[in-house]
Protein backbone atom coordinates (compact mmCIF):
# COMPACT_ATOMS: atom_id res chain seq x y z
CA UNK A 1 0.00 0.00 0.00
CA UNK A 2 3.03 2.27 0.44
CA UNK A 3 5.85 2.46 -1.40
CA UNK A 4 9.06 3.00 0.34
CA UNK A 5 11.16 5.65 -1.64
CA UNK A 6 14.70 4.22 -0.81
CA UNK A 7 15.42 6.31 -3.81
CA UNK A 8 14.79 9.59 -2.88
CA UNK A 9 18.35 10.85 -2.12
CA UNK A 10 19.20 9.99 -5.47
CA UNK A 11 15.69 11.82 -6.54
CA UNK A 12 17.16 14.93 -4.61
CA UNK A 13 20.25 15.11 -6.31
CA UNK A 14 18.25 15.15 -9.64
CA UNK A 15 15.86 18.25 -8.46
CA UNK A 16 17.69 20.64 -9.85
CA UNK A 17 17.90 18.80 -13.35
CA UNK A 18 13.85 18.46 -13.37
CA UNK A 19 13.59 22.19 -12.43
CA UNK A 20 16.08 23.44 -15.31
CA UNK A 21 13.81 21.44 -17.36
CA UNK A 22 10.47 22.23 -16.25
CA UNK A 23 8.96 25.72 -18.07
CA UNK A 24 5.55 26.76 -16.59
CA UNK A 25 4.87 23.58 -14.72
CA UNK A 26 2.16 20.89 -15.06
CA UNK A 27 -0.72 23.09 -15.46
CA UNK A 28 -2.46 23.73 -18.97
CA UNK A 29 -6.03 24.62 -19.88
CA UNK A 30 -7.97 21.84 -21.25
CA UNK A 31 -10.35 22.44 -24.61
CA UNK A 32 -13.03 22.98 -22.51
CA UNK A 33 -11.30 25.63 -20.89
CA UNK A 34 -10.66 23.69 -17.45
CA UNK A 35 -7.42 24.16 -15.48
CA UNK A 36 -5.36 20.58 -15.71
CA UNK A 37 -3.94 19.64 -13.23
CA UNK A 38 -1.36 16.32 -12.36
CA UNK A 39 -1.81 14.52 -9.21
CA UNK A 40 1.41 11.34 -8.44
CA UNK A 41 0.07 8.95 -6.16
CA UNK A 42 2.71 7.08 -3.83
CA UNK A 43 2.36 3.58 -5.28
CA UNK A 44 -0.79 1.69 -7.53
CA UNK A 45 -4.18 2.74 -6.46
CA UNK A 46 -5.47 1.41 -3.73
CA UNK A 47 -7.99 2.48 -0.69
CA UNK A 48 -5.77 5.12 0.41
CA UNK A 49 -6.96 6.90 -2.89
CA UNK A 50 -10.59 5.89 -3.26
CA UNK A 51 -11.65 9.87 -2.75
CA UNK A 52 -9.11 11.01 -5.70
CA UNK A 53 -11.32 8.89 -7.90
CA UNK A 54 -14.64 9.73 -6.20
CA UNK A 55 -14.15 13.41 -6.96
CA UNK A 56 -13.30 12.96 -10.67
CA UNK A 57 -16.33 10.38 -11.02
CA UNK A 58 -18.99 12.33 -9.50
CA UNK A 59 -17.66 15.45 -11.79
CA UNK A 60 -16.88 17.32 -8.46
CA UNK A 61 -13.56 18.69 -9.87
CA UNK A 62 -15.01 19.37 -13.17
CA UNK A 63 -17.38 21.67 -10.83
CA UNK A 64 -14.52 23.27 -9.73
CA UNK A 65 -12.76 24.03 -12.87
CA UNK A 66 -10.25 21.41 -13.07
CA UNK A 67 -9.36 18.70 -15.04
CA UNK A 68 -7.26 15.82 -12.85
CA UNK A 69 -4.88 13.77 -14.15
CA UNK A 70 -3.65 10.82 -11.76
CA UNK A 71 -0.62 9.05 -12.45
CA UNK A 72 1.71 6.79 -11.09
CA UNK A 73 5.29 7.61 -9.47
CA UNK A 74 8.61 6.95 -10.88
CA UNK A 75 11.15 5.41 -8.47
CA UNK A 76 12.37 8.38 -6.65
CA UNK A 77 8.69 9.15 -5.85
CA UNK A 78 6.15 12.04 -5.85
CA UNK A 79 8.27 14.48 -3.77
CA UNK A 80 10.80 15.51 -6.73
CA UNK A 81 8.14 15.35 -9.27
CA UNK A 82 6.30 17.80 -7.13
CA UNK A 83 8.76 19.65 -6.18
CA UNK A 84 10.07 20.61 -9.56
CA UNK A 85 6.72 21.29 -10.68
CA UNK A 86 6.27 18.46 -13.02
CA UNK A 87 3.09 17.33 -10.79
CA UNK A 88 1.11 19.69 -9.22
CA UNK A 89 0.19 17.33 -6.49
CA UNK A 90 0.85 14.02 -5.04
CA UNK A 91 0.94 11.70 -2.29
CA UNK A 92 3.86 11.66 0.53
CA UNK A 93 4.18 10.82 4.02
CA UNK A 94 5.39 12.95 7.06
CA UNK A 95 7.91 10.88 7.68
CA UNK A 96 9.48 10.46 3.85
CA UNK A 97 8.70 14.68 4.05
CA UNK A 98 11.06 14.73 7.04
CA UNK A 99 14.51 12.66 4.83
CA UNK A 100 13.35 15.97 1.99
CA UNK A 101 13.14 18.60 3.93
CA UNK A 102 16.89 17.82 6.12
CA UNK A 103 18.67 18.08 2.87
CA UNK A 104 21.13 20.81 2.60
CA UNK A 105 18.66 22.32 -0.24
CA UNK A 106 15.40 21.03 1.45
CA UNK A 107 12.77 20.25 -1.50
CA UNK A 108 9.65 22.87 -1.67
CA UNK A 109 7.01 21.05 -0.60
CA UNK A 110 4.10 21.29 1.89
CA UNK A 111 1.60 18.89 3.23
CA UNK A 112 -2.06 20.17 2.98
CA UNK A 113 -3.99 17.71 3.61
CA UNK A 114 -4.29 14.48 5.66
CA UNK A 115 -5.91 11.64 3.68
CA UNK A 116 -6.29 9.72 7.07
CA UNK A 117 -6.50 10.72 10.65
CA UNK A 118 -4.68 9.01 11.67
CA UNK A 119 -1.64 6.27 11.43
CA UNK A 120 -2.76 2.75 10.67
CA UNK A 121 0.77 0.72 10.56
CA UNK A 122 2.08 -1.66 12.66
CA UNK A 123 3.69 -4.96 12.91
CA UNK A 124 2.06 -8.33 11.75
CA UNK A 125 3.31 -11.49 12.77
CA UNK A 126 1.86 -15.28 12.36
CA UNK A 127 -0.54 -15.70 14.62
CA UNK A 128 0.79 -17.79 17.60
CA UNK A 129 3.99 -16.64 17.62
CA UNK A 130 3.69 -15.02 20.86
CA UNK A 131 4.41 -11.18 18.61
CA UNK A 132 1.40 -9.67 20.48
CA UNK A 133 3.16 -6.93 21.51
CA UNK A 134 6.68 -5.03 20.50
CA UNK A 135 8.54 -7.29 23.29
CA UNK A 136 8.02 -10.62 21.09
CA UNK A 137 10.48 -9.72 18.51
CA UNK A 138 13.06 -10.55 20.33
CA UNK A 139 14.81 -13.56 18.81
CA UNK A 140 12.47 -12.81 15.75
CA UNK A 141 13.47 -12.18 11.94
CA UNK A 142 11.77 -8.71 10.84
CA UNK A 143 11.90 -7.50 7.72
CA UNK A 144 13.72 -4.58 7.22
CA UNK A 145 13.73 -1.57 4.84
CA UNK A 146 17.58 -0.05 6.98
CA UNK A 147 16.24 3.04 7.03
CA UNK A 148 17.24 5.30 10.12
CA UNK A 149 13.73 6.45 11.26
CA UNK A 150 12.00 3.35 10.53
CA UNK A 151 14.77 1.30 12.68
CA UNK A 152 14.45 3.42 15.54
CA UNK A 153 10.79 3.45 15.90
CA UNK A 154 11.27 -0.31 16.05
CA UNK A 155 13.76 -0.09 18.86
CA UNK A 156 11.76 2.60 20.78
CA UNK A 157 8.46 0.56 20.46
CA UNK A 158 10.54 -2.76 21.72
CA UNK A 159 12.48 -0.60 24.50
CA UNK A 160 9.00 0.87 25.65
CA UNK A 161 7.52 -2.46 26.07
CA UNK A 162 10.52 -3.55 28.24
CA UNK A 163 12.42 -5.32 24.87
CA UNK A 164 16.12 -5.76 24.14
CA UNK A 165 16.11 -4.53 20.59
CA UNK A 166 19.51 -6.03 19.88
CA UNK A 167 17.91 -9.27 20.35
CA UNK A 168 15.53 -8.63 17.01
CA UNK A 169 16.98 -10.14 13.93
CA UNK A 170 17.01 -7.55 11.20
CA UNK A 171 16.76 -8.68 7.77
CA UNK A 172 16.56 -7.13 4.12
CA UNK A 173 13.37 -6.94 3.13
CA UNK A 174 12.47 -8.22 -0.18
CA UNK A 175 8.40 -9.01 0.86
CA UNK A 176 5.99 -8.19 -2.10
CA UNK A 177 3.09 -10.46 -0.50
CA UNK A 178 3.29 -10.44 3.25
CA UNK A 179 0.94 -13.37 4.71
CA UNK A 180 3.23 -15.34 1.89
CA UNK A 181 6.15 -14.32 3.49
CA UNK A 182 5.77 -15.25 6.90
CA UNK A 183 3.37 -18.01 5.71
CA UNK A 184 6.81 -19.84 4.56
CA UNK A 185 8.51 -18.26 7.51
CA UNK A 186 10.90 -16.36 5.31
CA UNK A 187 10.21 -14.04 8.01
CA UNK A 188 8.42 -13.92 11.36
CA UNK A 189 7.54 -10.01 11.37
CA UNK A 190 6.98 -6.93 9.00
CA UNK A 191 5.77 -3.60 9.16
CA UNK A 192 2.40 -3.02 7.66
CA UNK A 193 -0.66 -0.63 6.86
CA UNK A 194 -3.76 -2.42 8.20
CA UNK A 195 -5.86 -1.08 5.91
CA UNK A 196 -4.71 -2.85 2.92
CA UNK A 197 -2.00 -5.58 3.97
CA UNK A 198 -4.51 -6.63 7.28
CA UNK A 199 -7.06 -6.48 5.28
CA UNK A 200 -5.80 -8.79 2.47
CA UNK A 201 -4.80 -11.27 5.22
CA UNK A 202 -7.90 -11.38 6.66
CA UNK A 203 -9.61 -11.68 2.98
CA UNK A 204 -6.81 -14.86 2.62
CA UNK A 205 -7.99 -16.33 6.05
CA UNK A 206 -4.38 -16.04 7.00
CA UNK A 207 -4.28 -15.59 10.89
CA UNK A 208 -2.31 -13.10 12.14
CA UNK A 209 -1.23 -11.28 15.18
CA UNK A 210 -0.55 -7.33 14.86
CA UNK A 211 0.05 -4.32 16.95
CA UNK A 212 -0.29 -0.43 15.71
CA UNK A 213 2.65 2.09 16.88
CA UNK A 214 0.21 4.49 17.81
CA UNK A 215 -0.87 2.54 20.78
CA UNK A 216 2.99 1.81 22.16
CA UNK A 217 4.08 5.39 21.41
CA UNK A 218 1.51 8.55 20.65
CA UNK A 219 4.64 10.10 19.33
CA UNK A 220 3.99 7.76 16.03
CA UNK A 221 0.44 8.78 15.48
CA UNK A 222 2.29 11.03 12.70
CA UNK A 223 0.32 11.99 9.52
CA UNK A 224 0.81 8.96 6.86
CA UNK A 225 -0.25 9.90 4.02
CA UNK A 226 -0.61 13.06 3.12
CA UNK A 227 -1.40 15.02 -0.37
CA UNK A 228 1.50 17.76 -0.68
CA UNK A 229 2.24 20.29 -3.17
CA UNK A 230 4.99 22.66 -4.16
CA UNK A 231 5.69 26.09 -2.74
CA UNK A 232 4.96 27.68 -5.63
CA UNK A 233 1.75 26.68 -6.08
CA UNK A 234 1.02 27.89 -1.96
CA UNK A 235 2.54 31.39 -2.83
CA UNK A 236 0.92 31.72 -6.15
CA UNK A 237 -2.11 29.95 -7.15
CA UNK A 238 -3.61 29.60 -3.85
CA UNK A 239 -7.24 30.17 -5.54
CA UNK A 240 -6.29 26.94 -7.17
CA UNK A 241 -5.47 24.45 -4.21
CA UNK A 242 -8.06 25.82 -2.38
CA UNK A 243 -10.81 24.49 -5.45
CA UNK A 244 -8.67 21.45 -5.62
CA UNK A 245 -8.66 20.40 -1.94
CA UNK A 246 -12.32 21.16 -1.38
CA UNK A 247 -13.42 18.99 -4.21
CA UNK A 248 -11.27 16.36 -3.06
CA UNK A 249 -12.43 16.84 0.59
CA UNK A 250 -15.74 16.30 -0.72
CA UNK A 251 -14.72 12.92 -2.77
CA UNK A 252 -12.99 11.38 0.59
CA UNK A 253 -16.13 12.48 2.54
CA UNK A 254 -18.55 10.33 0.17
CA UNK A 255 -16.16 7.66 0.63
CA UNK A 256 -16.80 8.22 4.31
CA UNK A 257 -20.32 7.74 4.26
CA UNK A 258 -20.26 5.15 0.93
CA UNK A 259 -18.15 2.62 1.38
CA UNK A 260 -19.34 0.03 -1.06
CA UNK A 261 -20.30 2.50 -3.95
CA UNK A 262 -16.80 4.19 -3.46
CA UNK A 263 -15.21 0.59 -3.69
CA UNK A 264 -17.12 0.11 -6.76
CA UNK A 265 -15.35 3.50 -7.91
CA UNK A 266 -12.41 2.90 -7.27
CA UNK A 267 -12.31 -0.51 -9.03
CA UNK A 268 -13.84 1.34 -12.44
CA UNK A 269 -10.72 3.16 -12.13
CA UNK A 270 -8.20 0.35 -10.91
CA UNK A 271 -10.17 -2.74 -12.06
CA UNK A 272 -6.97 -5.02 -11.62
CA UNK A 273 -7.59 -4.58 -7.45
CA UNK A 274 -9.14 -7.49 -6.61
CA UNK A 275 -12.58 -7.10 -5.63
CA UNK A 276 -13.45 -8.55 -2.37
CA UNK A 277 -10.01 -6.96 -1.10
CA UNK A 278 -10.91 -3.56 -2.05
CA UNK A 279 -14.52 -3.61 -0.74
CA UNK A 280 -12.95 -4.86 2.88
CA UNK A 281 -10.13 -2.64 2.69
CA UNK A 282 -12.49 0.41 2.14
CA UNK A 283 -15.21 -1.04 4.42
CA UNK A 284 -12.06 -0.40 7.45
CA UNK A 285 -10.53 2.76 5.56
CA UNK A 286 -13.63 4.47 4.96
CA UNK A 287 -13.86 4.98 9.18
CA UNK A 288 -10.44 6.27 9.00
CA UNK A 289 -10.83 9.38 6.67
CA UNK A 290 -12.57 11.63 9.21
CA UNK A 291 -12.19 11.87 13.25
CA UNK A 292 -15.36 13.34 14.97
CA UNK A 293 -15.47 17.28 15.16
CA UNK A 294 -11.98 16.62 12.95
CA UNK A 295 -12.59 17.71 8.98
CA UNK A 296 -11.79 15.38 6.41
CA UNK A 297 -8.04 16.78 5.37
CA UNK A 298 -6.79 18.51 8.64
CA UNK A 299 -3.56 18.62 9.92
CA UNK A 300 -3.05 19.18 13.73
CA UNK A 301 0.38 21.04 14.18
CA UNK A 302 1.25 20.02 17.22
CA UNK A 303 0.63 16.08 16.60
CA UNK A 304 2.99 17.57 13.76
CA UNK A 305 5.67 19.08 15.51
CA UNK A 306 5.80 16.34 18.15
CA UNK A 307 7.29 13.68 15.62
CA UNK A 308 9.66 16.05 14.27
CA UNK A 309 10.86 17.23 17.58
CA UNK A 310 11.32 13.26 18.25
CA UNK A 311 13.10 13.09 15.02
CA UNK A 312 15.76 15.67 16.12
CA UNK A 313 16.03 14.75 19.48
CA UNK A 314 17.45 11.54 18.03
CA UNK A 315 19.06 12.75 15.22
CA UNK A 316 17.77 11.09 12.72
CA UNK A 317 18.02 13.35 9.94
CA UNK A 318 20.91 14.45 8.07
CA UNK A 319 20.39 17.52 9.78
CA UNK A 320 17.82 19.43 12.21
CA UNK A 321 14.67 20.64 10.87
CA UNK A 322 12.17 23.43 11.90
CA UNK A 323 9.02 21.13 13.72
CA UNK A 324 6.69 22.28 11.83
CA UNK A 325 8.33 21.96 8.52
CA UNK A 326 6.70 21.19 5.48
CA UNK A 327 3.12 21.37 6.91
CA UNK A 328 0.40 24.44 5.68
CA UNK A 329 -2.63 23.67 7.53
CA UNK A 330 -4.18 26.57 6.17
CA UNK A 331 -6.28 25.12 3.13
CA UNK A 332 -8.20 22.87 5.63
CA UNK A 333 -8.93 24.11 9.35
CA UNK A 334 -11.71 23.33 11.86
Amino acid sequence: MRKTVKNLCVGLSLFAIAVASTACGAQKQSDSGEKKLKLVLDWTPNTNHTGLYVAMEKGYYKDAGIELEIVQPPEDGAEVLVASGKADFGISFQDTLAGALSKADPLPIKAVAAITQHNTSGIMSRKGDGITTPKGLEGKKYATWDLPIEKAIIKNVVEKDGGNFSKVELVPSTVTDEVSALSTKQIDAVWVYYGWAGIAANVKNFEFDYFAFKDINPTFDYYTPVIITNDNMIKNDKDTVKKFLDATKKGYEFAAGNPKDAAEILLKYAPEIDQKLANASQEYLSACYIDKDVPWGYIDSDRWKNFYRWLNENNLLESQIDEGAGLDNEFITK
